[in-house]
């Protein structure tokens, strides 16, 4: 990892791998960074401007139906989910590990977390590498990405 604006960054899919291998309680949030989601530690519910009452992220921790499958897959498929964010809501977003508890569930059904720990920024190339991960596999899958368009 290497440090980044205060926070270190994940270089690599194979170090966000150990990181959920050795941790629970760990997310992955899409935003322009601890520093402007800390103050309020609140998102908003886009559709009716309700504010959460916890910063909505997806979960890293593997499922136990995950089973005996590679870790790496199931990092690189959480991340790949939402990394149309930056594209489609707001270009500043970036990927983050945070740790936290979660306090209910966003109309998405995500996790809301509060007491949150800030832990690295998450490079590009490990998106990158994410991607290719997710692109290699034998099934059909896109990211999560509601504008997009369906054949």
């Amino acid at each position: 990892m290497s440090q980044n604006n205060a926070m270190p960054t994940f270089e690599s899919i194979e170090a966000l791998t150990e990181l959920v291998t050795a941790r629970q309680g760990l997310y992955v949030r899409w935003s322009r960074g601890p520093e402007p989601d800390l103050g309020s530690v609140s998102s908003t519910d886009d559709l009716t401007g309700a504010p959460m009452p916890g910063l909505s992220a997806s979960p890293l921790d593997v499922e136990s139906w995950w089973g005996d499958r590679p870790v790496r897959t199931w990092v690189a498929r959480r991340l790949y989910d939402y990394s149309h964010l930056p594209r489609v809501k707001d270009e500043r977003a970036r990927p983050w590990v945070l740790h936290g508890r979660e306090a209910g569930r966003g109309p998405d059904n995500e996790p809301l977390v509060r007491d949150v720990e800030p832990l690295g920024w998450i490079a590009d190339d490990v998106i990158n590498e994410a991607t290719a991960v997710i692109e290699r596999q034998p099934g059909r899958w896109g990211p999560l990405d509601r504008d997009a368009q369906t054949p």
